[in-house]
């Protein structure tokens, strides 16, 4: 039986074939535990120089065109009337558009069709909780905009003190089938028998549901999931009393990057530049720190720095 007070469907994009990231929200499902960010975008400034320094076409046209996968929570989903994109990737694009003086549309696409889309040119940039990693730069440049990696959950309260990966000894911990959190749970077991401590009990299943079905019953003490979804299932479960996260760094963390065209040096530049004067300002933390995801913050954007 579903958690009937959590109305999304859980990807775990550890695992996934295309990499991406977060929680899906089914369609019509209600939107709890969504913060009110309007007034740190709207007193995002215009910059005169990143202004300037855009390409032509994008600041003549006045709108940079971006695509998303958008059914990730809380990276970037629909609010409750099905229509308005939310979420913090949301934010921090609206941000950025509005520190270039710019605006910026959301078109909703298949993740497959994303790296193709900004290729063709149909689209200007991709933000949807996408890895960057080497074989993606080979097609496509990224402007590095969060890390994200597994994190633990926990019933409320964290009953069984897990404190990180080494109190996962001796625990039963669940995760999805086929994903990286399995492959974790795995090497992390093997590092606790060998410093002579009690196995990890891992229990792989089809899907987050269950996991979650099996935390709240106490059949297990932890469940691994990625930085994003896990904050948001612990906010919104239950109006967030049935789960936490474990504080602490991303385990084997890895960053999200803005695709954009290789052949458009000029609109990656300018989109690194106005993101770190985001982060230089404290616009970029209050965004992250609203939705609950400041773990993943960066102090440096980069360009291109996934491995």
């Amino acid at each position: 039986m579903l958690l009937a007070s959590l109305a999304v469907l859980v990807t775990a994009c550890g695992g996934g074939p295309d990499g991406a990231g977060g929680t899906s929200q089914a369609p019509g499902a209600p939107a709890s535990g969504i913060p009110d960010t309007a007034a740190i975008v709207q007193g995002v400034q215009k910059d005169a120089q990143l202004n300037a320094a855009l390409p032509a076409n994008v600041k003549q046209a006045g709108v940079l065109h971006l695509a998303s996968n958008l059914q990730s929570a809380p990276n970037n989903f629909y609010a409750a009337d099905g229509k308005t994109p939310i979420g913090y990737e949301v934010d921090l694009a609206k941000a950025i558009a509005a520190k270039l003086g710019v605006t910026v549309t959301h078109q909703d696409m298949a993740f497959g069709s994303l790296i193709t889309s900004l290729q063709s040119g149909r689209i200007d940039l991709t933000m949807a909780g996408m890895n960057d990693t080497k074989a993606r730069q080979a097609q496509i440049d990224f402007v590095d905009y969060f890390t994200s990696g597994i994190t633990i959950m926990t019933r409320k309260g964290n009953p069984d003190g897990i404190t990180g990966p080494d109190a996962l000894c001796g625990k039963n911990v669940a995760v999805v089938q086929g994903t990286s959190h399995q492959k974790f749970a795995a090497t992390q077991s093997t590092t606790c028998t060998s410093a002579g401590k009690p196995a990890v009990n891992v229990t792989a299943t089809d899907s987050d549901n269950q996991n979650q079905n099996q935390l709240r019953t106490g059949r297990v003490a932890a469940i691994l999931n990625d930085l994003p979804s896990a904050v948001y299932i612990s906010r919104t479960a239950g109006d967030g009393k049935f789960f936490e996260v474990v504080p602490g760094e991303p385990i084997e963390g890895g960053p999200y990057g803005i695709g954009v065209n290789k052949q458009n040096k000029a609109l990656t530049d300018s989109v690194q530049k106005a993101l770190q004067a985001l982060v230089a300002d404290g616009t970029y933390g209050k965004i992250l720190q609203a939705w609950g995801v400041d773990q993943g913050a960066i102090k440096e954007v980069a360009i291109n720095g996934g491995s």
